[in-house]
């Protein structure tokens, strides 16, 4: 076997000469020197393997202007892999309108305003009034009473976290009742039975996985009962022969036996979702008037606002998990805040449908719907290269809320003439403007459900970048 030629060795550029390059000036500028320098090692390895490892002498990389120009090149495709990757604004045309991978609700624009608002100084733990300092979130209490009727709130980071500090500030060392068909396992491994064991709470299941009575709950209340627990399966539904109480039976039970009542409604809705043809889900409101201590849901989900854990309840329970050490671990930020507080505005001034996206996008119709898709379809119809038709649909509502739960929808379906499905796919998602489609009989299929009206011209100029991509 052919020995390779040390003289191409000798090509390969020094890493001074690299970094002087043309076209190394703006990858400098964007991602900074120790970023770039370590691309260049990393590619001029690369370079150096594949030469000692070559069997042919003389294999047309010898030249070093060649060479120098090839690592450049590298670089800005490394430099672009480097973007696509990077945290950021991602048009969600999936139609799944609460995706979890693409997170969930999008925010309202006064949220938005809001987030930007609270970049400086807040009064995030000061009561401006008196000058004294108070709990974190002390501000959203009043919007909570008048849209739940509860007595008190706590906002965590999230609904796991909320799960997770209830249970260890009300129950630890005693037992929780709860029923077998509601021990959920949710996304990223988030499992009931570990959240039990980590809160310090004992876990007592009663029924079976389809039927639960009442008559089982009390026959299971001891010495040792701290509460009971009621669970809604957000990311599953037990079809059939199927029974279970419903809250209100499990609060008058608890109280008979002067124990908590603890609900977790899982989605967070403040609305009846059955107006947008979408089966019912537990609400804060109905929780709170059938009596419950704590009452426990997402702000990411049907509620439309930014990620967190709410808690709302009786003074003397919320008060409770408030004041227990975990509290702190799991509090929320100002900007969360911020946009959580926009986000009950609208709810407060009855104008929720229209403020909120993630309500908008629930309520859009067909017809709406089909008209964005046409007038999307001559936008994009420009390129000469793309097979544009709109057609009927339906989109599951996703995101760990109303399993199964579909809507009507208009999608625009597209193909390419020379890209598959799945390398058009890969243009929009990595493209200067990221629309993440999905894929559908081998045509990329842009769900206008899940689309903000304000996106879809952006989505029109990203088809068109990508079909005219080199």
């Amino acid at each position: 076997m052919n020995k390779p030629d040390s003289s191409n060795l000798r090509s390969l550029p020094a890493v001074h000469a690299v970094l002087a390059h043309s076209s190394v000036g703006s990858l400098l500028e964007e991602h900074g020197r120790p970023a770039v320098v370590g691309w260049i090692r990393d590619e001029l390895d690369r370079c150096r393997e594949q030469l000692q490892n070559s069997a042919v002498v003389g294999n047309g990389v010898s030249d070093p202007q060649q060479m120098l120009d090839a690592v450049a090149e590298r670089l800005q495709q490394r430099a672009g892999d480097v973007a696509g990757q990077r945290f950021g604004r991602v048009i969600n045309a999936t139609g799944i309108i609460l995706h979890t991978g693409l997170g969930r609700s999008p925010l309202s624009a006064a949220a938005r305003a809001a987030l930007c608002d609270a970049s400086g100084a807040g009064n995030v733990e000061i009561d401006l009034a008196t000058g004294e300092r108070r709990y974190r979130g002390y501000q959203l209490g009043p919007a909570w009473t008048t849209l739940t009727g509860c007595e008190d709130s706590l906002i965590v980071n999230n609904n796991a976290a909320a799960t997770l500090l209830t249970l260890q500030a009300v129950c630890a060392g005693r037992e929780v009742i709860i029923s077998r068909g509601q021990m959920i396992e949710i996304g990223g491994s988030f499992r009931l039975p570990e959240i039990f064991e980590l809160s310090g709470a004992k876990l007592r299941e009663v029924g079976t996985t389809n039927r639960t009575k009442l008559s089982d709950y009390e026959a299971a209340i001891g010495p040792e009962t701290a509460a009971i627990m009621h669970v809604h399966p957000s990311n599953y539904r037990v079809v059939g022969f199927t029974a279970t109480p419903e809250i209100r039976e499990l609060t008058e039970l608890s109280h008979a036996h002067g124990l908590a009542s603890i609900d977790d409604i899982g989605s967070g809705a403040l609305v009846d979702v059955t107006r947008f043809g979408l089966p019912p889900e537990p609400t804060f409101v109905e929780s709170i008037a059938a009596g419950a201590d704590l009452v426990l849901g997402s702000g990411d989900k049907l509620l439309g606002g930014p990620q967190a854990g709410i808690i709302v309840g009786k003074t003397d329970f919320v008060r409770m998990v408030r004041n227990h050490p975990l509290a702190r671990a799991v509090r929320v930020g100002k900007l969360t805040l911020a946009a959580l507080a926009a986000t009950l505005d609208p709810y407060l001034r009855g104008t929720a449908e229209q403020e909120i996206p993630t309500l908008s996008m629930l309520a859009a119709t067909v017809d709406d719907l089909r008209s964005r898709a046409e007038c999307l379809k001559a936008e994009i119809i420009a390129s000469n290269v793309l097979n544009v038709e709109v057609v009927s649909d339906v989109s599951p509502v996703g995101g760990g809320s109303i399993p199964g739960a579909e809507l009507p929808t208009m999608v625009l379906s597209v193909n390419h003439d020379g890209l598959s499905a799945d390398e058009l796919a890969c243009r929009l998602r990595l493209g200067s403007i990221r629309v993440f489609p999905r894929i559908q009989q081998n045509r990329v299929v842009i769900d206008l459900r899940s689309v903000l009206p304000e996106d879809d011209s952006k989505i029109a100029l990203a088809m068109r970048l990508a079909a005219e991509q080199g």
